[in-house]
């Protein structure tokens, strides 16, 4: 059977999954997969409703992406792996960790956060999803830009950032931001994770701040903390050597 995402998947080697955040695509984690792929096979799909996957309305919760996962996991041959992922991406692995968290080896989290949304913020989530099936992307994008990567960030970066979030279909992200509203709460889980993982988080992220990634760090038994300077929301792109520096460390630490 087909798989229902779109994905990457090169190299060889104990597998890293790499989970893109919102409202982004698999592109994202490029500087990962060239740094990685010669020691593990690193795969890197796009989720329902982003880059090349489709596309469904309506509210896609993160359990349904989770579950997207485990299936293009299972499509592969893949059994157990080590799992990131960066905002939305983040949470979508603690959902995986949630669900089938025995397959599961090492957990990346990055620039993501625990808790569950308050009610402003579900307010504010479905508020956005119905302004971008008026308007479109651009606009948002526009806005946020300076947020996702630091106003100092190559303009490579910022130009790869706003290609990826105005490519994406309102209707996915709208999908989504439903979705993402409605999530659990993942503190109490995160104290119960039994593998090693690595936080990290740019040092002037302003979605999910330095002070969240610590909280992180405190609650998870076997964690790592790196804080990566100069670089907002997206540190794997903005400074991909200290991003992948903190990730190869953790990877020879979980060994093959």
């Amino acid at each position: 059977m087909a798989p229902f995402l779109a994905y990457e998947d090169k190299g060889a080697g104990m597998p890293l999954v790499l989970i893109h955040g919102h409202p982004f695509d698999r592109t994202m984690w490029a500087p990962q997969v060239a740094a990685f792929a010669g020691s593990h096979r690193v795969i890197v799909p796009d989720l329902r409703g982003y880059g090349a996957s489709p596309v469904t309305r309506g509210i896609v919760p993160l359990s349904t992406f989770a579950e997207d996962i485990a299936q293009l996991l299972d499509t592969l041959g893949i059994d157990r792996f080590v799992l990131g992922g960066l905002s939305m991406g983040g949470q979508i692995a603690m959902e995986c960790y949630r669900l089938f968290g025995e397959r599961i080896r090492g957990l990346v989290l990055a620039d993501t956060f625990p808790a569950a949304e308050t009610p402003d913020g579900r307010r504010w989530r479905r508020d956005l999803a119905d302004r971008l099936l008026r308007e479109g992307m651009k606009g948002y994008a526009d806005e946020v830009l300076y947020k996702m990567v630091a106003p100092d960030a190559h303009p490579d970066v910022a130009a790869h950032v706003h290609r990826m979030m105005t490519a994406t279909d309102p209707e996915g992200a709208a999908a989504a931001l439903r979705g993402r509203a409605e999530r659990p709460d993942y503190r109490d889980l995160l104290t119960r994770v039994t593998v090693p993982s690595l936080v990290v988080v740019g040092r002037d992220d302003a979605y999910t701040p330095v002070s969240d990634a610590e909280a992180m760090h405190a609650a998870l038994p076997q964690s790592t903390l790196a804080v990566v300077e100069s670089a907002a929301h997206m540190p794997n792109l903005e400074r991909p050597a200290e991003f992948n520096a903190a990730l190869a460390e953790f990877l020879e630490r979980i060994g093959d």
